[in-house]
């Protein structure tokens, strides 16, 4: 059997060496020119796997049985579509690997907050005794754990739309979705689309496996009523079943009484995004019997993740914030919302047919001033220039040297972008490296 791999990043080569494993005849195909993919050949050649870089043709798809597609690859993508016509079955990276696997599995999707909570479930699992790895959107292919990882492990996934776009089988034991709000709507197309497919992290689940929803999201009150699993809320009021906010303490309701598990002020990371975070990873923990000491304990330990409300650096009385996993709109609202001080806020990228007036009030609220970059800046600067001072730069440096010399002490100076990196960065993750480079130089 034949098996075509779409994509030559992380997922698409996991995909391909596993599938190499199992037997397959593999062919993986990447628009990218070679010259940007020296490492993926060297370990395509390495382990024998035919492949072609800096284009689709129709030569892949010969003799192929399967197509598996990564995270990136749009539905439109010309392989897609030529796979499409053939009639040839085309699943994701996540599926492909799903397959072989009997660990334990939580999955974890959502518009915002998804890396934080499969990093914090699998921190709280591992501090309190039980063997948890983080895997899936998160950086580690689940292809790569696949005869790689004791059965007792339990697996946290983090899973994108993309992900869950193109599953079939796949079904968690646990699965978890934190919020929904219009975000890559340039892949999905419409809101329904992209609705549809995060639901299909729980539309195999069985009345053995629990669903856990944010029941202060409209949106997902109507998953529940499409689920087949146990439910359990997370909310910031009373819910029947679940985990909530009451007097400012972190009550669990899942058996006939109340118990506390902490005082959210416990919680070192910021922002009432986190507190539903927390909740949601703790609901996830208590799945797996998990003691309300242990939960609290791990959360008072946890220190957040790297690019998500970062502290890099105190200047003069100044924090300087990296937020640059804010990539869409809803995300950069938690974020000007989690700090008192005033916020000289840096914004702006690549838009996805953002709506910022959601930040209208917030901005009135919290922000002193606005320095804007990227193909964005224009749009931003006319949205909010009635209502704070703006200032547009061509580059991140001069941006932060505009913010040192508008911010006082006492402020917070906040990299939230609220687009996507694509336009000047390799991604969130190299934005926010170049961001902390540029002000541990400040």
């Amino acid at each position: 059997m034949k098996i075509t791999i779409i994509g030559a990043g992380k997922s698409g080569i996991g995909a391909a060496l596993l599938a190499k494993r199992k037997g397959y005849d593999v062919f993986l195909s990447e628009t990218k020119k070679s010259d940007e993919c020296r490492e993926a050949i060297e370990i395509l050649q390495n382990e024998n796997i035919d492949f072609e870089f800096g284009g689709h043709t129709s030569d892949s798809l010969i003799n192929a049985s399967l197509v598996i597609t990564s995270p990136g690859v749009p539905p439109n993508s010309s392989a897609i579509k030529l796979a499409e016509k053939k009639d040839i079955k085309i699943i994701s990276e996540l599926e492909f690997a799903y397959n072989f696997l009997k660990n334990p599995i939580i999955a974890i999707t959502g518009t915002n907050g998804k890396t934080t909570t499969t990093t914090l479930t699998t921190f709280i699992l591992n501090h309190s005794g039980k063997l948890a790895i983080s895997a899936g959107n998160i950086g580690t292919p689940l292809s790569t754990l696949v005869d790689n990882i004791d059965k007792e492990t339990i697996i946290v996934v983090e899973a994108s739309s993309f992900q869950l776009d193109r599953v079939e089988n796949f079904k968690p034991d646990v699965a978890v979705i934190l919020n929904i709000s219009p975000d890559h709507l340039y892949y999905h197309s419409t809101m329904e689309n992209y609705i549809s497919a995060k639901w299909k992290i729980f539309l195999n689940q069985n009345e053995k496996d629990l669903l856990i929803l944010n029941a202060d999201d409209n949106e997902l009150k109507k998953a529940a009523m499409q689920s087949r699993g146990k439910i359990a809320w997370f909310s910031m009021s009373p819910v029947d079943y679940g985990i909530y906010s009451k007097q400012g303490k972190m009550i669990a309701r899942l058996k006939d009484n109340e118990e506390v598990i902490m005082l959210f002020d416990e919680i070192p990371i910021p922002g009432i995004h986190n507190a539903y975070n927390s909740m949601a990873a703790a609901l996830a923990a208590r799945a797996f019997e998990i003691r309300n000491e242990n939960i609290r304990d791990s959360l008072m330990a946890f220190q957040g993740v790297e690019h998500r409300l970062e502290l890099v650096k105190t200047i003069n009385g100044v924090d300087y914030i990296n937020d640059s996993k804010a990539t869409n709109v809803n995300a950069t609202w938690y974020a000007l919302s989690s700090y008192k001080e005033p916020i000289v806020w840096i914004a702006g990228g690549r838009g996805d047919s953002n709506d910022y007036s959601a930040l209208d009030e917030i901005v009135n609220k919290n922000v002193r001033c606005i320095i804007l970059i990227g193909e964005e800046s224009d749009n931003i600067f006319n949205h909010f220039s009635s209502m704070k001072r703006c200032f547009k730069e061509s580059n991140l440096v001069n941006a932060l040297e505009r913010a040192k010399e508008q911010a006082i002490a006492g402020d917070v100076v906040l990299f939230s972008p609220a687009c996507k990196s694509f336009d000047m960065f390799i991604n969130y993750e190299h934005r926010g490296e170049v961001f902390k480079e540029i002000v541990k130089e400040l």
